[in-house]
């Protein structure tokens, strides 16, 4: 069968060398549909080129910005496949105006953050970087100092009620843990009460919980919602969490909250500005644990995403709807209508 749905990976999913980075990122899903070509980009760039794009009919991205020139000739594009579930650093209006599909994959990464929260939530409150540090250090005499706490009999606050929030919830579970507390507008009561949350104000979220979990997409809504304001909220012995965005977070207030111990403590998976390549100022505080936004990075939830990413280029190779659109109404424009019809026939 001829290869007539042409499908193109940015750069950033292999090395210099041109050597997968990753085990498995779902190539096999392509494999299977002979209808369907790959290529990869020949370099990285901090934003797609129309150059990258060519002939392409979609496209999966890693870290690369997708801006308005990126779609400015989108003859034969359908689709910009992010892999993963944020979509900030994709210009969606300029995709929608273009008849291009923004797609992220949905669901595929809820176990591994979760997990990856719940093992930040133990390792903040049982002092484990800093017990760590006093081995190293030959300090044994000092564990005194560090009693920890347990997960027992305390509240989680999340802020954000999607799939990650919830699978939380449900893995938290057998801990003995207080009713969750959830902030989400846009949760419905019937969701609510099928997670075992309870909808509450941001206000009362960050006065009762004892750790608060960010969940929520990084929007003009949610940039900067938590700032010193909301951080004078929190108990003194809470801890905040954030394997959202960056931007969600005033670092600087943040920042101030950790150093004079207005909070217990904190963990870091994302930040305002990224990449972080010198030392973050948040690495001189005792009370933070910091990540290069790769907390959740396992090989299966590589797997699991490239698979969903894949699957979006398999859909609609064969004309049908994929999962994930964040778009959805491009589905129904006369322009992308034509333009799929016309590469998929």
């Amino acid at each position: 069968m001829k290869q007539n749905f042409k499908v193109a990976l940015t750069a950033d999913f292999y090395d210099s060398k041109g050597v997968a980075k990753y085990r498995d990122i779902g190539l096999s899903v392509l494999a299977e549909h002979p209808q369907i070509g790959q290529r990869v980009f020949k370099e990285h760039r901090q934003q797609i080129g129309t150059d990258q794009v060519g002939d392409a009919q979609g496209v999966i991205v890693l870290t690369p910005a997708v801006t308005a020139e990126s779609v400015s000739k989108p003859e034969n594009l359908l689709v910009m496949a992010r892999f993963g579930v944020g979509y900030d650093s994709v210009d969606v209006k300029a995709c929608t105006a273009a008849d291009v599909l923004v797609t992220i994959t949905t669901g595929a990464v809820d176990r591994p953050v979760a997990e990856a929260a719940i093992g930040w939530m133990i390792a903040l409150s049982h002092n484990l970087c800093i017990k760590d540090k006093l081995v190293r250090s030959g300090q044994w005499d000092e564990r005194s100092k560090y009693m920890g706490r347990e997960l027992r009999d305390r509240t989680l606050g999340v802020i954000g009620l999607g799939g990650i929030a919830r699978k939380t919830i449900e893995l938290l579970r057998g801990f003995g843990m207080k009713q969750p507390l959830a902030f989400d507008p846009f949760a419905s009561a019937e969701i609510a009460a099928q997670t075992g949350a309870r909808l509450v104000s941001l206000e009362e979220l960050l006065r009762d919980a004892d750790f608060v979990s960010i969940h929520c997409p990084l929007t003009e809504k949610t940039r900067g919602l938590i700032g010193a304001g909301e951080l004078a909220l929190m108990k003194p012995d809470a801890y905040l969490l954030n394997t959202a965005r960056g931007g969600i977070v005033d670092e600087d207030a943040l920042y101030d909250a950790l150093k004079n111990h207005r909070i217990s403590g904190a963990a870091l998976d994302c930040f305002a500005q990224e990449p972080v390549t010198a030392p973050s100022r948040f690495a001189g505080l005792d009370n933070v644990l910091l990540a290069p936004h790769s907390i959740a990075w396992t090989d299966e939830l590589f797997r699991d995403i490239g698979r969903a990413a894949c699957q979006v280029m398999v859909d609609l190779s064969l004309g049908r709807r994929p999962c994930g659109v964040v778009n959805r109404e491009v589905l129904e424009r006369p322009g992308f209508q034509e333009k799929w019809k016309r590469l998929c026939s």
